[in-house]
């Protein structure tokens, strides 16, 4: 789980989720049904934000005839049903109720731009809607799928130049609402690391497939219900992906490339579906109980912390935990347990034991998030792997300063390119390990 995505989890209780507040009710604004314009000029997905100072909450709005839904991919909240929307002219008024709390959202219609203000608890924001959903960005590559658990799910194959077969790599995003280019709709702006690397690849004459995990972007309709997600679900997925590949005739070895969260994801399907190669970028080498528990230690007083310990022990002995204190709820809300439960069941270190093939591991210096000692800890345990560590790299690929400041500032930047010897090193390892040698 990613240091940053945690630190907008708890940003993100405080703002929208507070408990002990006041429920005073605000007014919603009077309108003359006879004035009430119809809601077809608003009906389509919004997508936009709540302008938290310095760490803006990207949102979807969904609206059609008669009511409206809003989506809040950093918290998990998805298709969540308005209470209101009320369409006066331009005047566009909606509000949620969420855990006895009224959230209120009042704006102005202007062709493709809704603007206004969002208020709870005496607090307000600015917020900024655009028609369109977060997905309807150009992508290079042909849309391909695959059948899943509850349907079937879409990505996006890169093939080079030229005639093959190719070799084929499946790229995994990492964890929470990432999406299949890397992306991050709880990050302002983009980085399109995982796109970069597909980019990469097909101009040396790999082919890749990369795609969004269920329940985002435009995989989104698998989401299911969030108590019911496991993380086998996310490993089942990679694995049907592999399968797939080694069955169309348009490809010879098919590996897998694991960014963070999928690190772990792919080194288990890696062995459950035989993939002839894996790589390991920026992956924790420790259970993520460990991981999570140092990267709160910056983030938590001291009895949140004991308070994170004692469920995180609790759920690692597959137990749920019913009482949690409201600041700890966006990180351990009851619907999300089972998912850790499930997902503290794997050792990255035992896990990569298992594995009969050629494995790179891959991090950079500058990554805040996953530091190098957790590629060197699997490095240490399977001493057959390679090992690459890239200078200056951060957690997103990209060549990073020293300061914290200015690391994170490369989040949003997809004007800058990946960090020099990454790729180089994986295209290096997938001609000698895995071409030359099959």
């Amino acid at each position: 789980m990613k240091k940053l995505g945690i630190m907008f989890c708890l940003l993100i209780s405080i703002v929208l989720v507070t408990a002990g507040c006041s429920k005073k009710k605000e007014q919603k604004p009077e309108t003359n049904s006879e004035e009430v314009s119809s809601m077809e000029t608003i009906e389509g997905v919004w997508n936009g934000s709540i302008n938290i100072p310095n760490q803006p909450l990207p949102i979807i709005l969904t609206f059609d005839k008669t009511s409206g839904k809003i989506s809040i991919p950093a918290q998990g909240v998805s298709d969540y049903a308005l209470a209101t929307v009320t369409l006066n002219e331009t005047e566009l008024f909606f509000e949620m109720n969420i855990q006895n709390q009224r959230l209120t959202f009042d704006g102005k219609v202007e062709q493709d731009k809704i603007s206004g203000t969002f208020t709870q608890q005496g607090q307000s924001f600015p917020f900024e809607l655009t028609k369109g959903s977060p997905e309807e960005v150009a992508e290079t590559g042909d849309v391909v799928q695959v059948a899943v658990e509850n349907g079937k799910m879409d990505g996006l194959l890169e093939i080079p130049q030229g005639e093959g077969p190719f070799p084929l790599m499946v790229i995994i995003a990492g964890s929470g609402p990432t999406d299949r280019d890397g992306n991050s709709p709880a990050l302002p702006g983009k980085n399109n690391s995982l796109k970069m690397i597909a980019e990469g690849l097909a101009a040396e004459g790999v082919a890749s497939i990369r795609y969004d995990k269920r329940g985002i972007g435009v995989n989104i309709s698998l989401a299911g219900k969030e108590e019911d997600l496991q993380f086998d679900h996310y490993i089942d997925d990679a694995a049907a992906w592999v399968h797939f590949a080694k069955n169309d005739p348009r490809f010879s070895e098919v590996g897998i490339i694991g960014h963070s969260e999928g690190s772990l994801i792919g080194m288990v399907a890696a062995e459950q579906a035989d993939a002839d190669t894996y790589i390991s970028i920026a992956g924790a080498g420790r259970p993520i109980d460990q991981v999570l528990m140092e990267q709160l230690e910056a983030q938590l007083p001291a009895n949140l912390l004991e308070e994170s310990n004692t469920i995180l022990d609790k759920l690692k002995q597959g137990e749920q935990v019913q009482t949690i204190s409201p600041e700890l709820q966006s990180l351990f809300r009851p619907s999300v347990q089972p998912y850790i439960i499930s997902w503290l069941q794997y050792d990255p270190a035992e896990q990569l034991k298992k594995l009969q093939v050629p494995v790179l591991l891959v991090n950079g210096t500058r990554d805040i998030q996953v530091p190098v000692k957790d590629a060197e800890l699997l490095h240490d345990v399977k001493k057959d792997t390679e090992l690459l560590i890239v200078d200056n790299m951060n957690h997103i690929l990209k060549e990073s300063p020293e300061d914290r400041e200015g690391n994170m500032a490369t989040y949003g930047n997809p004007d800058l390119p990946l960090a020099q010897g990454l790729m180089d090193g994986i295209i290096e390892f997938l001609k000698v390990k895995v071409v030359s040698e099959n």
